[in-house]
């Protein structure tokens, strides 16, 4: 989860009176880490892996599984036994948005070398181990993406009405508030999103049909007296809140580069290993009791934030907002950051042309500053009072405010003001798996991945359009041996320096159609067998 301020939240009028404050001095935040970091060089490769769990309680006699809601007292005994007394702890634990959630990651940030590598899954394990053992006999914490019956009724323990037609954060038909993290970012990020949007989200999973499901498969929803359920679609699994999304648990790993322009080349390269890395991971095919016809989790998460208004939806005129904009701000990146990339930039970029003009003036060069400058067209969800000014110089959480909460598949991460952090790029679409084990290669191949792209000057781009048709293809069912997916044929350009810029054959005129093709992700992962 990211930024996690305390104090008095706003509601979301107050905070819109604010989202200018925030933007002007979030991007001044951001100027001033560039100019004092940008010629940074030499950091070595650290990184660190983020697990979510759920707290699981099993009640064999009647055959009964819930959602415990007490991942914030656990949280506090963790942090008490832990990094609060040792700052060397091998462990250090967070909250995440629901109550029933916890997030572990390592004490210290991994190197480079194999001997490290190797000690992954026992980290993970010890988390594991020093989180089972407060739990009392009957509940495990468990590493699953989607709770099966998340939103069904009697799903969490102790047990809680969802309060549709009372105030409250989310008014769902089907998640109590009592399962969102008592922290008030969370609570206020679920209220905000929607007094924002105007209205309650609107999350439509298909189902998967067998021969006992009706058809068209369309549910009636008793506790509805306002009809709020109005946007539910036939054939499709109905959900209404944040909680469906945010309250699934993934695998995510973040490492240092060496440099800024490093970090830019990984993210590109990266990003278009996210589709096939999804599926490959793929976990979640269950939604509010149903068995839906995806298995992932990413489409469900993009939905339950998605704070458009309809205008912005292009559902009406322009008349209140600015920008029409074509994704919730959760969803894929949408422009390549290094120049290897620049001319596989397809997609309508909506940017804030005052911001952007800004950077310019500052020095940033087009490409980095189309990215902030997109990122900046959306408002911030959460603001604190105690939070509202800010020393620019030395404080980053305007910046943080806009940055965090675009959940993207990739995510470029300045430096922290003051610190002996680099630049770092986070990867973000891993579905969580059951065992250590299974997470700890996962973590350690995305890793590898980038030690191998930077020492044999890897080059996998392709137009960023052909990527989000690739993300769409990784939902689906059976997408790891089903799916074809756009890859590049030819991915050892050896003419390409690591980071500092393309090859004349890259930037050249090559037809850009001859570049990639479909393949399955067995050819893309093992290579084409020849005959």
């Amino acid at each position: 989860m990211g930024l996690l301020s305390h104090g008095s939240p706003l509601s979301w009028e107050e905070t819109k009176k604010y989202a200018d404050h925030v933007r002007q001095h979030g991007i001044t935040q951001f100027l001033n880490i560039y100019h004092k970091v940008k010629e940074r060089q030499k950091d070595v490769l650290k990184w660190g892996d983020e697990v979510e769990y759920m707290l699981v309680a099993f009640d064999h006699e009647n055959h009964k599984v819930q959602l415990v809601l007490n991942g914030e007292e656990m949280l506090d005994v963790l942090q008490g036994r832990g990094e609060k007394i040792n700052p060397s702890h091998p462990t250090l634990w967070r909250p995440e948005y629901g109550s029933y959630m916890i997030e572990g990651t390592p004490g210290q940030p991994y190197g480079g070398t194999m001997s490290e590598f190797n000690t992954v899954e026992e980290n993970m394990s010890e988390r594991r181990q020093e989180a089972s053992s407060l739990l009392t006999d009957n509940v495990s914490i468990c590493t699953i993406t989607s709770f099966p019956r998340l939103g069904c009724l009697g799903f969490t323990l102790p047990e809680f009405q969802p309060t549709p037609v009372e105030h409250g954060a989310s008014k769902s038909l089907f998640f109590p508030d009592e399962a969102i993290n008592k922290h008030p970012r969370f609570s206020t990020l679920t209220r905000n999103i929607r007094h924002r949007r105007g209205e309650k989200v609107a999350i439509n999973v298909p189902i998967f049909k067998d021969r006992n499901t009706p058809s068209p498969f369309i549910e009636r929803f008793a506790n509805d007296p306002g009809n709020e359920a109005k946007a539910a679609l036939p054939d499709h699994i109905y959900m209404d809140a944040m909680g469906f999304g945010m309250g699934n648990c993934c695998l995510q790993v973040t490492f240092q580069a060496c440099s800024i322009s490093e970090a830019r080349y990984l993210y590109d390269q990266l990003a278009t290993i996210c589709p096939i890395v999804m599926a490959l991971s793929a976990a979640a095919p269950f939604y509010r009791g149903y068995v839906s016809d995806i298995d992932c989790r990413w489409g469900v998460i993009s939905a339950s934030v998605d704070d458009r208004t309809k205008e912005e939806r292009g559902l009406e005129p322009l008349k209140n907002d600015k920008y029409q904009i074509s994704k919730s701000r959760y969803d894929s990146i949408d422009s390549y950051l290094s120049t290897c990339g620049e001319k596989y930039n397809d997609l309508d970029l909506t940017i804030d042309k005052e911001i952007y003009s800004q950077l310019t003036r500052e020095g940033i060069d087009h490409l980095l500053a189309q990215h902030i400058a997109h990122l900046f067209i959306r408002d911030p969800l959460t603001l604190f009072e105690e939070k509202i000014h800010l020393d620019d110089a030395n404080e980053s959480d305007h910046f943080e405010n806009i940055q965090s909460t675009n959940w993207q598949t990739m995510r470029f991460k300045p430096p922290p003001p003051n610190s002996d952090i680099g630049w770092r790029v986070e990867f973000r679409p891993m579905e969580v798996q059951l065992t250590d084990f299974e997470n700890s290669a996962y973590v350690v191949f995305v890793v590898l991945l980038t030690r191998v792209i930077l020492s044999y000057k890897l080059d996998f781009l392709i137009p960023l359009s052909k990527v989000d048709e690739n993300m769409k293809a990784a939902q689906k069912r059976d997408a790891v041996r089903e799916g074809m997916f756009y890859f590049k044929k030819d991915i050892c350009k050896a003419g390409i320096p690591a980071v500092d810029g393309c090859s004349p054959a890259v930037n050249g005129t090559e037809d850009e159609t001859e570049e990639y093709t479909l393949m399955s992700i067995d050819t893309i992962i093992n290579g084409k067998v020849m005959s």
